[in-house]
């Protein structure tokens, strides 16, 4: 995990001139992760830091998927379990679970099963997301990227929560630093 933690510091200094371009092209470096054995990347750009599974202080009468909140250095960060949040089996947190910092507008954490690595895969290796039917919301999948022989769904993690959601976390972290 240190060499991903080192990749993404350097990621995000050595490109942040880059993170106001917005550039069309889907083509860039994801941060890769497991959940429920299936892989997962998001955006590098977006990552602050990947630590431990902290102390969090559950809060009441928030959605099922909101693990609480942890203070990340004097700051009260908002937390989600991902796999809650996509209708997975919750499972015991573990020495590989993390927790990546993200700044989606505010700073908050994801928990996930275990981080993986970090790839860089060219716009021409990213695929639209796959039709599946009208029921079925997938407007979070920025696309699927190919990597060596495998398929990796790349998210939109600021669609993960949907807007509704984002701004009621906007609101809950700024209720908890007052």
């Amino acid at each position: 995990m240190n060499t991903v933690v080192n990749e993404v510091a350097q990621t995000n200094t050595s490109d942040q001139i880059c993170a106001n371009d917005t550039n069309a092209a889907l083509g860039g470096k994801y941060l890769m992760f497991l959940l429920d054995g299936e892989e997962y990347g998001l955006d590098i750009l977006k990552v602050r830091e990947i630590i431990g599974v902290m102390d969090i202080t559950k809060v009441p009468q928030t959605q099922e998927f909101v693990e609480g909140v942890i203070n990340l250095r004097g700051k009260v960060i908002p937390v989600i379990d991902l796999r809650r949040k996509f209708g997975l089996v919750p499972v015991e947190y573990n020495e590989k679970t993390c927790t990546i910092v993200l700044d989606v507008g505010i700073l908050m954490g994801i928990i996930v099963d275990t981080v993986q690595e970090v790839y860089s895969i060219p716009a021409s290796d990213i695929e639209p997301s796959p039709k599946l039917g009208s029921a079925v919301d997938i407007s979070f999948i920025l696309g699927m990227g190919k990597v060596k022989d495998e398929v990796k769904i790349l998210l939109d993690i600021e669609k993960v929560l949907n807007s509704e959601e984002l701004v009621d976390m906007q609101g809950f972290a700024k209720q908890q630093i007052v």
